[in-house]
């Protein structure tokens, strides 16, 4: 019996020994692959494929639905805010709706902010529940039952905007569109001159390859 128990022991061992060879070396395949595109700009472009991919719409928007970030003021808040009140001059018949958990600190924070880039009160409202985007598109859902029906504008991040659609969809919303809160938008020609600013004569000179500099 003890050479039985003790063989089936080291059978059990090479098989658990193996297993977890093969996942160190899948993990490691993995982490290679992603190094391998660190240096590329895959990372951006996906970035920017998860923020417009299906969020663009040519409707006239009765709401402009905020998802709150973080506190305030924070980055995350700020910047979806800005984009918020951007998208409300430009469609000035749009209610506002701040979903955010229940905070009604950050949420006057929030709705003042609104007030300083010149949005009106009234056209402001919040929904202080829920604590992820699905709670969320249920708690608008109930609170605001004719949102359903009606053409919805969603401000997020970039990086959740793929799946808030989505999220959004299955919970019923018929008519939605998306505004990303990218950072980094600039429109301007940021190359130089590399030997103009002092640029060593050994260092490589990047400055006419925005890819590698920024990209990168």
């Amino acid at each position: 019996m003890k050479i039985k128990f003790s063989e089936t022991l080291r059978y059990f061992a090479r098989i658990i020994g193996k297993a977890m060879r093969n996942l160190l070396l899948g993990l490691g395949c993995i982490a290679l692959i992603m190094s391998i595109f660190a240096f590329t700009r895959v990372p951006y472009d996906l970035h920017r494929w998860l923020g417009e991919n299906g969020s663009g719409f040519t409707f006239e928007p009765s709401n402009i639905i905020v998802l709150g970030g973080s506190g305030m003021p924070s980055e995350s808040n700020l910047i979806r805010l800005y984009y918020a009140a951007s998208a409300a001059k430009i469609h000035p018949n749009a209610a506002i709706i701040i979903a955010h958990p229940e905070d009604s600190s950050v949420f006057e924070s929030m709705r003042h902010h609104l007030m300083s880039l010149g949005i009106d009160s009234v056209r402001i409202h919040f929904c202080m529940k829920g604590t992820n985007t699905r709670e969320q598109s249920l708690q608008l859902k109930q609170s605001f039952p004719s949102l359903i029906k009606e053409k919805n504008v969603i401000v997020t991040n970039p990086e959740n905007m793929y799946r808030t659609l989505k999220t959004f969809k299955k919970s019923g919303f018929e008519y939605l569109g998306g505004i990303s809160a990218f950072e980094y938008d600039m429109y301007i020609n940021l190359s130089y001159n590399h030997k103009k600013v002092g640029g060593a004569v050994i260092a490589p000179d990047v400055s006419e390859n925005l890819d590698l500099r920024y990209n990168f």
